[in-house]
């Protein structure tokens, strides 16, 4: 017996196109969906990094001190997946970063087996240099070239430019910014770190992760990094403690907290840890 064919829909029961691609986006992200999502967060030591991950975590985990020496990884619940966030020792802007927080750094990549699904690359919005360019590039190459890859760009301190779209910011700040979101293949969010709790734009996060994930047919495998010289000169004494404030900074005083003691101390003793979407 031959299968009846339906007739095409005609009148008020055709399909709306917005509606079937608004369809069709769902199913992908259903199709994408991860049980657990790991990432590791990477940036300057200025508050910024650590307080974008107490935003995805949805709770003061990270500590905002800005002389961090060690990893600490955290987990929560979010959207109905197991979140796995990583926070790493941040680098310095105009002076090499210490060697052993160079190890500690990549190290983090480590504490999420099997891997990583995404890096997260946190630049606070202000002016971006060629300096800061070159910062990006010599520690994210601490990972290997395939991190570029897995690497989400977060803007952070985003209201400070009000009303103007993060798009234009990028193309105002010339070739050193547009270089690195380029080689992040255009993978960018912006982060409001003023909203705590649950956040209503975490989930538009997440998916984007696993878009890339998809994407790019799985998570970061560690591979053979480019041979690097240590800094020259590991024993300064006076070291630049961050990132420089931008201006017209909004965010106000952050908040100080106690230091958690160190994950893994490898013997060393502990210092004072540090701790187009909007997120």
């Amino acid at each position: 017996m031959a299968s009846e064919i339906p007739n095409p829909p005609v009148g008020d029961e055709l399909s709306d196109p917005e509606e079937e691609e608004k369809r069709l986006a769902a199913a992908a992200r259903e199709a994408n969906r991860q049980a657990e999502l790991r990432m590791v967060l990477l940036g300057w030591r200025w508050p910024g990094k650590s307080l974008t991950g107490n935003t995805i975590l949805g709770r003061e985990d990270f500590r905002l001190e800005r002389a961090a020496e060690f990893c600490v990884k955290r987990e929560t619940e979010a959207c109905g997946r197991k979140v796995v966030v990583v926070d790493t020792p941040g680098w310095f802007s105009s002076q090499d970063t210490p060697a052993e927080y160079q190890v500690e750094m990549v190290r983090g990549a480590s504490m999420c087996p099997p891997g990583p699904h995404a890096f997260l690359l946190v630049i606070p919005v202000g002016m971006f240099t060629q300096v800061d360019r070159a910062r990006v590039e010599e520690h994210l190459a601490l990972f290997g070239e395939n991190v570029w890859s897995h690497t989400l760009v977060v803007f952070t301190w985003a209201e400070v430019l009000r009303t103007i779209p993060i798009e234009r910011h990028i193309r105002r700040e010339g070739r050193d910014l547009q270089w690195v979101v380029e080689r992040c293949k255009n993978r960018y969010v912006v982060v409001n770190n003023n909203i705590f709790g649950e956040h209503p734009q975490l989930p538009r996060l997440l998916e984007k992760i696993e878009k890339m994930v998809a994407e790019e047919g799985g998570l970061y495998v560690a591979a053979a990094a480019a041979e690097k010289k240590p800094p020259p000169n590991l024993n300064v004494v006076e070291r630049e403690l961050g990132a420089r404030p931008k201006q017209n900074n909004t965010l106000g005083v952050v908040k100080n907290m106690e230091v958690d003691p160190p994950q893994q101390s490898g013997g060393r003793k502990n210092s004072n840890a540090e701790t187009n979407e909007t997120l």
